[in-house]
């Protein structure tokens, strides 16, 4: 596949990455936790003060593929880059497009000064932990996720 074209997400890309979220959410039996409009999307994305980015893998014109990442800050590490979602849409998943976002991602964080780059993974999920494995990660196991809701 070295006609994936691997860039940085414009705003025009918005929809079809947001239908990457909702296959990924599909994916884990959560699509109905999949709140957030195409608007708040787009705006927190490219508004005047964007709080995520993202890269996109590019096939035959169509967004196949996402790396969607945000500032983290640790006050033991400092700033980290925190991946919120890689997918690759099920049909071309195996194809190295994933490795190619990740890969991206990883350089952006190099390049742009963070000390590490952390993200989640679920625990059955396990084309994704062996995926993740190929980077020598460091899995934690003493941590829980604690997540609160703010709006209905």
């Amino acid at each position: 596949m070295s006609d994936v074209i691997i860039r940085k997400a414009v705003q025009e890309d918005c929809a079809p990455m947001l239908g990457l979220i909702k296959e990924l959410a599909e994916y884990e039996k959560a699509l109905h936790e999949v709140t957030v409009s195409l608007e708040d999307f787009t705006q927190d994305g490219f508004g005047a003060s964007p709080v995520w980015g993202a890269f996109v893998a590019e096939y035959e014109g169509e967004i196949v593929g996402i790396s969607l990442y945000y500032d983290r800050y640790s006050t033991w590490k400092g700033r980290r880059l925190y991946l919120e979602d890689l997918v690759v849409t099920e049909k071309l998943r195996g194809k190295q497009i994933g490795k190619k976002l990740f890969d991206a991602t990883l350089e952006y964080g190099k390049t742009h000064n963070y000390s590490g780059m952390v993200f989640q993974v679920l625990n059955w999920n396990e084309p994704a932990i062996s995926f993740y494995k190929k980077y020598s990660p460091k899995f934690d196991n003493e941590w829980l996720n604690v997540s609160i809701e703010l709006k209905d």
